[in-house]
């Protein structure tokens, strides 16, 4: 049995199935998946649809677009329970209709909302190109968040944290600060998070931009905190960028010998 850990996919779902190939990834093994499967790529649907129904060896957690994801989700609900806009749950053309108010109530009423909303058009894309409703946006939504932050298992009697973006020890001041560490943190997951004689293995940053902490031509990058003895994985090599950065690609590590696999 072997333990896989890979993330950020991003809509990448011909990758997604390639690296499944590439891990010859089975019944016996356990996949965790370190968050963000939509948003920016090409199959954001075909994701959605898989993570319904993934297999029971396979344990999903949340990244920070999909927290972002479910948060429309929870908008547009908004929106129409304020306006009674009675909104038919099975109703694509409902939901289309749905959408375009949010955004024109958003942008007219100057809502800090429009900043953000459908930032990455993931849902006006789903809307224009396959006939999806209410419901399957709370189902996606509900799935969302049923995901854990977070997943701590021993690899050869070492406590290993996988998880988004950042993990750290110390307490937290409130649930809001735990979930942006786990979901956003960056560099500062490095320089403060870890896990005592452990390891670390996270996303979030990819290793293609140049001029990030994290920047490595595109490959997993590594680190390690003597003071801590804790090892840092980043696991994002930008797989999404693959058209502006030919070095760009999807990147997996087995737990038991850290060993790395590309797509």
């Amino acid at each position: 049995m072997s333990t896989y850990v890979f993330g950020d996919i991003h809509g990448c779902y011909n990758e997604f199935q390639k690296m499944l190939d590439r891990i010859g990834f089975s019944d016996d093994d356990r996949l965790i998946l370190a968050g963000d499967y939509v948003d920016r790529g090409p199959d954001s649907l075909k994701m959605l649809h898989w993570l319904e129904n993934c297999p029971k060896n396979v344990t999903p957690i949340r990244g920070n677009h999909d927290e972002e994801f479910a948060s429309y989700v929870d908008l547009l609900r908004q929106v129409d329970a304020k306006w009674s806009l009675q909104t038919q749950i099975d109703s694509h053309d409902d939901l289309v209709a749905l959408y375009d108010t949010a955004k024109y109530l958003f942008k007219t009423n100057g809502l800090n909302a429009a900043l953000f909303f459908d930032l990455y058009g993931t849902i006006g894309k789903l809307l224009h190109t396959t006939v999806i409703t209410m419901a399957d946006l709370t189902i996606w939504r509900d799935m969302i968040r049923k995901m854990p932050y977070y997943v701590k298992l021993s690899v050869h009697r070492r406590p290993c944290v996988v998880v988004h973006a950042g993990y750290r020890e110390k307490d937290f001041d409130n649930d809001a600060d735990a979930q942006d560490f786990y979901l956003y943190a960056r560099e500062e997951a490095y320089k403060g998070g870890g896990i005592r004689h452990g390891m670390v293995i996270a996303g979030h940053t990819p290793t293609v931009l140049e001029g990030e902490f994290a920047y490595n031509g595109g490959r997993v990058f590594h680190q390690y905190d003597k003071s801590k003895d804790c090892t840092f994985y980043d696991i994002d090599c930008g797989c999404v960028f693959r058209g502006k950065y030919p070095n760009a690609r999807l990147a997996c590590i087995r737990l038991e010998d850290e060993t790395i696999f590309y797509v």
